[in-house]
């Protein structure tokens, strides 16, 4: 697969949060991000909220993927959001893993940027997190601080990493938006 075509790679951080320890399917992802030109932080299995924002800040990562595959992706995933916030590094939380339909559009009011379920392709785990990371550094410039619905850039319209850095913290979150049926920082 193409790499992303920038002088920095976009930085994600990705973990299993709690103490799930299906951990094939987290794998497969970070090395489809990395095949794709992003630099992937991965802390494995049984990471805390805690854990997870810290390293996110030490790291200056521009995303965090979770996988949750035991039916805690409605508390846990929101602690990551808020443990962000409280860290003062507000990035986009992509969740993947084992997430039924109807859980999908609170997780997403509650914070969470993109949601992937088993079966994404790799051109939707790639598409998914630049969208989410873009989606942020917009809403961060433009002072945004909610959720929406917003438009994804096609293939091939994406910035720099370098393009996409805000001047400070902002309390701005991801773009809103289910990635369909697939599975990106997931399983």
């Amino acid at each position: 697969m193409g790499g992303v075509e920038s002088s920095e790679p976009y930085r994600i951080v990705i973990a299993k949060v709690g103490l799930d320890g299906h951990d094939r399917g987290i794998k497969v992802v970070t090395r489809q991000l990395r095949d794709n030109g992003f630099e992937v932080i991965y802390l494995g299995l049984r990471q805390t909220p805690e854990t997870i924002a810290a390293t996110a800040l030490q790291e200056d990562a521009d995303a965090v993927g979770i996988s949750i595959h035991t039916g805690s992706h409605m508390t846990l995933a929101p602690a990551v959001v808020q443990a962000l916030r409280e860290a003062g590094h507000p990035v986009p939380v992509i969740l993947g893993g084992i997430i039924p339909d109807r859980d999908v559009p609170r997780l997403l009011e509650m914070g969470i940027a993109a949601v992937l379920t088993p079966g994404a392709t790799e051109p939707e785990v790639v598409s998914t997190v630049r969208s989410a990371i873009l989606g942020h550094s917009d809403r961060a410039r433009s002072g945004y601080s909610g959720p929406t619905g917003g438009d994804s850039p096609t293939e091939g319209e994406f910035p720099t990493r370098e393009d996409s850095r805000t001047d400070g913290a902002s309390e701005a979150r991801g773009p809103s938006q289910a990635g369909g049926p697939s599975e990106a920082a997931a399983n």
